[in-house]
């Protein structure tokens, strides 16, 4: 009988596993669920607040530092994240940080006041900070460069599904059982997950249900070889086009991407009139059909690539293209109907995750060790929470600036994913291991 970790070729795969087993899809899946749970998490707090602004006496000031609060420590706390994902390993971090958010989470449901709220919003955007980086760090360990692209926007997919996710489920939540219930319950089903990871949950060489066909199959049968490379000083990435690159381009991509994470319902309500109902329906159209759109981004560059086209190719081809389309947005202020206006802020959308499909697979393919995974993972997202902490402010100057009006902040937008598409064609080389010498 074998031990974890020991895998036996003559032994055959389980019954309906595969020839390789599937081992690995269920650790994706894993990473979906803890990627969607992040995001409702986060939502909670923009939900609920039209509910608690009375009762803790909230001004709009208030609101808008609380919204914003959680991404100042979610980016600063981004590299050294992803710096302990690598010496600890995504089974303890992840484990880690489910466990913080989830515990904070549902300490807001019992704050009294805006102090409280604050240091609390403050905590939840450390809590999370583990989490993409663990789960690029699974993508790294647990599949072959020709399955990255699409395990990896299964992954970030999380993010769509918990935000379209998020609105009807606290919604449901608030009129049951108050706001504060909200909190609780979310925290509770973190808490319950990470249980389930940590049963789960195992790297490649440690799982006992990984068949010696599919450890061969995730190592691309001739294995990497900077599994046994050491890792490059945290710094020393940094000193490197390729991150620089990585960092300048997913910046575009997130100052669009927030735009619909932030301002997309306001836009819905103050300009295109939608009531309550048409927005609670509607505007979840864009980040469900978001979803299929990123998964198929994933499996064309997994297509290209086993059929011999080089990762270069495979991983830019999305993004390239991808944030070229998403610049119909700059079209959306001018439709003449609401209908038109949706159209296009969902082709928008989809666009973007489309070309998000290739984000976190990067770390993998560009980590000149398998040690830098996560800090690349962390150095990115950092750049990506950057935007997400500047896009929502620029926005709204704008909108004062202009009275309102959508034209100059969706020309902006448009401009910006034009910017990230020429970085990422021109600005990033060769998609490949860093060198070390």
């Amino acid at each position: 009988m074998s031990t974890p970790g020991q895998h036996n070729a003559d032994v055959a795969p389980p019954a309906g596993t595969g020839r390789t087993g599937r081992v690995r899809w269920t650790m994706i899946a894993m990473a979906f669920g803890a990627t969607t749970i992040n995001y409702v998490d986060r939502a909670n707090l923009g939900v609920a607040l039209p509910y608690m602004t009375e009762e803790l006496r909230l001004s709009s000031t208030a609101y808008g530092i609380l919204l914003g609060a959680f991404f100042w420590t979610y980016s600063f706390m981004q590299m050294p994240s992803g710096y302990l994902v690598d010496r600890f390993g995504p089974r303890r971090m992840l484990a880690f940080a489910l466990i913080t958010w989830s515990v904070i989470t549902m300490l807001i449901g019992a704050a009294t006041g805006f102090l409280v709220l604050l240091l609390l919003r403050l905590l939840l955007g450390v809590g999370e900070s583990p989490a993409f980086p663990s789960s690029s760090a699974v993508v790294a360990r647990w599949f072959p460069v020709r399955e990255r692209g699409i395990a990896a926007s299964i992954f970030d997919s999380g993010g769509r599904a918990g935000t379209a996710l998020a609105l009807p489920l606290i919604a449901v939540l608030i009129g049951v059982i108050g706001w504060r219930g909200s909190f609780l319950v979310c925290g509770l089903l973190g808490l319950v997950f990470v249980a389930i990871w940590l049963r789960v949950y195992h790297d490649p060489d440690q799982h006992p249900k990984v068949t010696a066909q599919e450890l061969a199959h995730i190592r691309g049968g001739t294995g990497d070889a900077r599994d046994d490379q050491p890792p490059l000083p945290w710094l020393s990435l940094l000193t490197y086009r390729t991150t620089w690159g990585m960092i300048a381009g997913f910046f575009c991509l997130s100052f669009v991407l927030y735009f619909f994470i932030t301002w997309f319902p306001s836009y819905l309500v103050d300009a295109r009139g939608f009531d309550l109902l048409n927005l609670g329906i509607f505007g979840m159209l864009p980040a469900l059909l978001a979803i299929p759109s990123q998964w198929l981004g994933g499996l064309l560059q997994d297509g290209l690539i086993k059929r011999g086209r080089s990762v270069s190719f495979a991983r830019k081809l999305p993004l390239v293209s991808g944030l070229i389309v998403s610049s119909v947005i700059v079209f959306a202020a001018q439709a003449p109907n609401a209908a038109i206006a949706l159209t296009l802020l969902t082709i928008s959308y989809g666009a973007l995750t489309f070309a998000a499909s290739s984000l976190w697979a990067l770390p993998s393919d560009v980590a000149p060790s398998r040690g830098n995974v996560g800090s690349l993972a962390g150095i990115q997202g950092f750049a990506s929470n950057a935007a997400g902490a500047a896009s929502p402010i620029v926005i709204g100057v704008l909108l004062d600036v202009t009275g309102g009006s959508y034209v100059v902040p969706l020309a902006v937008a448009g401009a910006m994913a034009l910017l990230g598409a020429l970085v990422y064609a021109f600005g990033i080389g060769r998609i490949a291991p860093l060198p070390t010498s």
